[in-house]
């Protein structure tokens, strides 16, 4: 690769990400994790660091697609103005607990290990949490939404075998088992949690 390919290619790293995420799926991830990275080393306060990483996850995460999975067979019965709701809160509740939860990690290093193509909408990304003296070295897998090739999604992180998509959807699912399936009382506890 001579100079002026480097200086293209570090041109559209910093400058133009959505280039970079038509790429491919592990390209996609590790420089979404790098962007976060970045963002948690910075002398910020965790107000601004929560900030900032609401806005990559917006870009990054299929966000609705995450909800209407995490709702299970209940979206099935929702109207219109339901789906709207839900929507708008699930959107809400999970920005807050990504954010939050992540913010508490100090430059975390995440390497891409490799990425198995299970069809033309999803590939799973393959990736290790480097451990550290205060935590252990963890597996993460992504599984990447990309019917889009130009603009692929986060869909869910499996973590040493634990699906949190699988994991929302069955507290959500108990929820509303406590409820008789009463809706509105998700809407209350989604609504409550982005709220304190």
């Amino acid at each position: 690769m001579n100079l002026k390919k480097i200086l293209i290619f570090f041109i559209l790293f910093f400058f133009n990400n959505t280039y970079l995420y038509s790429i491919e799926p592990d390209v996609f991830v590790q420089s979404t994790v790098n962007r976060a990275s970045q963002i948690l080393s910075e002398n910020i306060t965790k107000k601004e660091k929560i900030n900032k990483l609401k806005f990559i996850a917006k870009e990054t995460v299929d966000i609705r697609g995450v909800g209407f999975y995490s709702l299970g067979l209940a979206r099935k019965s929702l109207n219109d103005a339901q789906k709207i709701k839900y929507s708008e809160l699930f959107e809400s509740y999970f920005l807050k607990s990504f954010s939050s939860r992540l913010s508490e990690y100090t430059n975390p290093e995440i390497n891409v290990v490799g990425k198995e193509f299970l069809n033309k909408n999803y590939t799973i990304v393959n990736s290790i949490l480097i451990g550290t003296s205060e935590r252990p070295e963890v597996k993460i897998d992504w599984r990447i939404y990309t019917k889009n090739p130009e603009n692929p999604l986060i869909r869910d992180l499996i973590i040493e075998g634990l699906s949190l998509a699988r994991t929302q959807k069955e507290e959500f699912a108990s929820i509303l088992n406590s409820n008789d399936g009463d809706i509105e009382a998700l809407f209350k506890t989604l609504d409550e949690f982005s709220k304190n």
